[in-house]
């Protein structure tokens, strides 16, 4: 609830011209309890469950499959659920949340610094999740250089996303940018929001 007025007051006013005690005010609580939850002002828009996300998935995945593929699946399965799950059921209000928030990190300079921290973060988190052996240098780097390939075919997509005003479903742009870069066959094709639902939301925009 404290994000989601933080979003939509950065939004509204600008980044710079909004304080964490105009958010506090807005969401009925005290500054106190906003810096209990977001450390910084900067963590009102970037702090998020995707890297958890991400990791759930790429454990649960087959560690047969090639490494690009057990990160692609998982970066594309989280984003669904980002987009689906993180503001209730309502898809639409999650695209607009999450696109809201993509847009502040893309036009401001001291979210797009953080958000650079945040991408080394989730591929130290990828890394971990892939249980390569430390032991092994060889293999902690191919799940390094694996990693950081897949997101930065994951941010291209993010951007292009945002600057086509979510038009396109993220998962979709995401797999699209994925198999741009490594191939047609690295992401399974998922049904999740694919069909009916998203022509349907299509139709309404």
């Amino acid at each position: 609830m404290i994000q989601a007025h933080a979003v939509r007051l950065f939004t509204e006013r600008g980044y710079d011209a909004t304080t964490v005690t105009d958010v506090a005010e807005a969401a009925g609580v005290s500054p106190m309890t906003v810096y209990r939850h977001f450390p910084t002002k900067e963590d009102l828009v970037l702090v998020d469950q995707h890297g958890r996300l991400v990791a759930e998935r790429i454990v649960a995945s087959s560690a047969a499959q090639p490494l690009v593929r057990r990160i692609g699946g998982a970066l594309v399965d989280s984003a669904a659920t980002l987009t689906r799950g993180a503001r209730g059921d309502d898809v639409e209000a999650g695209e607009r949340f999450l696109l809201a928030r993509l847009r502040l990190m893309i036009s401001t300079p001291a979210l797009r610094a953080r958000h650079l921290d945040n991408h080394y973060a989730l591929q130290r988190a990828i890394v971990d999740a892939l249980g390569n052996d430390a032991t092994d240098p060889e293999a902690a780097f191919h799940a390094q250089v694996a990693a950081s390939a897949c997101l930065a075919a994951m941010h291209t997509a993010l951007v292009r996303w945002a600057e086509d005003d979510g038009r396109t479903e993220l998962p979709d742009v995401i797999a699209k940018a994925l198999a741009a870069a490594f191939g047609d066959d690295i992401v399974e094709p998922t049904g999740g929001v694919g069909t009916s639902e998203s022509a349907g939301r299509a139709e309404r925009r």
